[in-house]
């Protein structure tokens, strides 16, 4: 659990899964990967494995302890729909988001085959948010998987964007995170590319977050696009996160 969390578009994580196996383009340079092995040398039990997936129920009930309203991203060291974490596990997760409705959920899977078939059997209560990875166009189809949950808020996080996106169907999508790859290896980012989807985000009147350039130095590079941080969010959201763009003179 972290609470304050550094990633831009959420207040805390919850890691009731931890570890994971690489899928898709996007999983070349795991931010997961590398921040696991830190843990596993650091001696956190949770990674005794290292990367290996695992499941942990002592960690399942955290959020329920936590009094203030939070911005919860769940699983950012791992994926829930990953074919080894049980749909009992899942279930378990699903459970303790339906019995504290006070905070924000941010559940964001590459699995999109298997959120669309276990989504008509889980519990969709209205402060779970379901997002899929998209980082290229070979992954279209993960929307489409999307799309028939039954998740209020359904968002598609285009990160690491590794290639353009033109005219996306983005029927039913209620906010789009963008962002560049970082760390060792980062692959680069055209700003034409991050430019189309802000455009088309626009036009669908759907939440645009550019979340950073990336890059090895990603601090330096920033969020700025065009002169401006976009940190728009749904509307629904009430909460100490950005709700607007913000104007950078």
């Amino acid at each position: 659990m972290a609470v304050n969390s550094s990633i831009e578009w959420t207040e805390s994580t919850w890691n009731p899964v931890v570890g994971c196996t690489k899928i898709s383009l996007g999983c070349r340079n795991c931010y997961a990967e590398r921040m696991a092995k830190r843990l596993q040398a650091m001696g956190q039990p949770n990674y005794l494995h290292g990367f290996r997936l695992s499941m942990h129920d002592k960690s399942l009930n955290l959020p329920l302890k936590w009094k203030s309203p939070q911005i919860i991203f769940v699983n950012s060291m791992s994926d829930l729909f990953h074919k080894d974490v049980s749909v009992r596990f899942i279930r378990k997760v699903f459970r303790v988001m339906n019995d504290s409705p006070r905070h924000r959920y941010q559940v964001l899977t590459k699995r999109a085959e298997r959120l669309c078939e276990l989504a008509p059997r889980l519990e969709w209560s209205e402060n779970i948010w379901m997002g899929v990875t998209v980082e290229e166009s070979q992954y279209r189809e993960r929307i489409d998987c999307l799309r028939n949950t039954g998740a209020r808020i359904k968002f598609l996080s285009l990160e690491p964007l590794l290639g353009p996106l033109p005219q996306l169907d983005l029927r039913g999508i209620d906010w789009i995170i963008a962002g560049g790859e970082s760390g060792p290896g980062a692959r680069p980012m055209e700003k034409s590319w991050v430019l189309d989807i802000r455009d088309q985000c626009q036009r669908e009147n759907i939440p645009f977050f550019f979340k950073q350039w990336g890059g090895v130095r990603k601090k330096k590079a920033g969020r700025l696009l065009e002169g401006r941080i976009w940190s728009e969010m749904p509307a629904v959201l009430s909460s100490s996160v950005e709700a607007e763009s913000t104007s950078i003179s």
